[in-house]
């Protein structure tokens, strides 16, 4: 076993969650060898028992390239690349990685003393970065994605709650729900459910006393304010930043989204999740956890198409009612 490890961790935080069960078996497996891992979302790992070194790896290349030579201190032997670009593997030889595992594609395959074949046809994203520990003798035992919410005293937990009440979330109350709505996708608008669809799921959901709160990215702003002037909905949309996010999610009682990171962030911090899918494929990258996926069903899907060239066939398709029926069954579950 090496005796220091690097992992470029991948840039979506969905993709980072769905690697949590191969790095945590890589960590128990290292048996107190140092671990470092670099990428866009180290930060959700934070508190997570999941390394000695969390390194937050910037997507723009300037940034990257002062942050690389904090990766190269670190002195790692060998180096795991969950990302399939070529610069992930040129910055392995550049931190000094004698040993630099990761898939042959992209024309890299030079840059890498263990190349792993790609699967065809591809598996679930968990059970792809799977194979990528494999070389260094490490199974995979658990393929569910785990992590600890922060405390319920917690100053994030703390800073959720007054968020809340800034935005008018009532106090929870009786058997009343918090359910989380969110209407955002950085893939693109093909993932987006339709807002008509989000403002139906919000009045029925007010109509027997549980609350929805409105959630996005500051770019998902215009059009969670469009739907919250339709519902009265409180929103906290472009205010849940990255490091409030984990707590956010462990407030509420559910999660109601389409195929984000967000979604696979919740379902592995233990959050009830309806999973709502379109153009791209839940038997690749549906969370796992307390989950339940509903498919738009259309002759297109799925298409994997960052911007429906139609008129949004599988996501229209998928109705409130539906969405609310797979709430309650998940909630019953957890009762």
């Amino acid at each position: 076993m090496p005796d220091r490890v690097i992992v470029r961790l991948p840039n979506w935080l969905g993709d980072t969650v769905m690697a949590v069960p191969a790095i945590r078996a890589l960590r128990q497996a290292l048996d107190g060898a140092p671990l470092l891992l670099a990428g866009p979302w180290a930060a959700i790992l934070g508190d997570q028992a999941l390394a000695d070194v969390l390194v937050t790896y910037p997507r723009s290349w300037s940034g990257r390239l002062s942050t690389a030579d904090t990766v190269s201190d670190f002195g790692g032997s060998t180096a795991v690349l969950l990302p399939n670009s070529f610069e992930a593997a040129a910055a392995a030889l550049y931190w000094g990685a004698r040993r630099r595992i990761g898939f042959a594609v992209g024309g890299r395959s030079w840059l890498l003393t263990d190349r792993v074949e790609l699967p065809r046809p591809r598996p679930h994203q968990v059970d792809e970065f799977a194979l990528l520990v494999e070389p260094l003798g490490v199974a995979v035992d658990v393929r569910e994605p785990r992590m600890a919410p922060p405390d319920a005293a917690s100053p994030e937990r703390r800073r959720v709650r007054a968020l809340m009440r800034e935005a008018g979330v009532p106090e929870p109350a009786g058997a009343a729900r918090l359910v989380g709505v969110h209407l955002g996708a950085a893939y693109g608008s093909a993932k987006v459910w339709d807002p008509v669809r989000v403002v139906e799921l919000c009045r029925l959901l007010g109509e027997r006393g549980d609350t929805a709160v409105l959630l996005g990215a500051p770019g998902d702003v215009p059009l969670v304010e469009e739907v919250s002037r339709a519902t009265r909905a409180p929103s906290l949309a472009g205010r849940d930043s990255p490091e409030l996010l984990l707590a956010l999610l462990a407030e509420l009682d559910a999660l109601a989204s389409g195929d984000t990171g967000v979604a696979h962030l919740a379902a592995a911090l233990g959050t009830p999740v309806v999973a709502l899918f379109g153009p791209t494929d839940p038997r690749l990258t549906a969370p796992r956890g307390p989950v339940a996926v509903i498919r738009g069903d259309a002759p297109c899907a799925p298409c994997f198409y960052r911007t429906c060239p139609i008129d949004h066939p599988c996501m229209r398709a998928i109705e409130a009612t539906a969405v609310i029926e797979r709430l309650d069954a998940l909630l019953a579950e957890r009762a």
